[in-house]
């Protein structure tokens, strides 16, 4: 009998396709975090973690705003990024230079090509928004909960580990 938890071709590696999840919970917590400490409590009390997932249920995609977007700010972070794409061109083209050593030319030329480049890139994706999208955000995917699975052979065992570990006052350092 081959196992749920892992790819038939290849024992103890993941499939590469997405794959629903299987096993029986052993806990379910409201943090990632809160099932992280779970699983390394199942590690430290030598249980196979193999046999174990964590599995976010209720997945959010949550938006958090930045800040807002001006042309100075468009503007500057366009440049910025030009200048260190056409550092790392300009560094490149002096490991293909005749002469030895680091020579300014290739460097500099880089560098303001880049600089110049990146202006525009920012510039025309600014201006085509016309205003839309006018702020900055970082997104990020969070569940509602976070389950613990486990390949059902070693189920009771893990839920008995996670139960001591219930049982026990957190402790901030740990």
């Amino acid at each position: 009998m081959t196992s749920p938890f892992a790819n038939p071709n290849r024992p103890g590696v993941p499939p590469r396709l997405p794959t629903p999840p299987t096993g029986w919970p052993i806990g379910s917590y409201a943090t990632y975090e809160e099932a992280q400490r779970a699983v390394d409590h199942l590690a430290v009390e030598d249980f196979t973690v193999q046999d174990v997932m964590i599995v976010g249920v209720d997945l959010m995609l949550v938006e958090r705003i930045t800040g807002k977007l001006t042309w100075s700010r468009v503007l500057m972070t366009g440049a910025a990024s030009g200048a260190w794409f056409g550092l790392f061109v300009g560094l490149l083209l002096t490991l293909f230079s005749p002469e030895p050593g680091v020579t300014v030319g290739p460097v500099l030329t880089g560098l303001i090509t880049g600089v110049f480049f990146g202006l525009v890139f920012a510039a025309v994706g600014y201006g085509s928004a016309r205003g839309k999208r006018d702020f900055q955000s970082a997104s990020q995917l969070v569940a509602n909960r976070y389950d613990v699975l486990c390949h059902p052979k070693s189920a009771e065992k893990g839920r008995d580990l996670l139960a001591r570990l219930a049982m026990r006052p957190v402790n901030p350092g740990n």
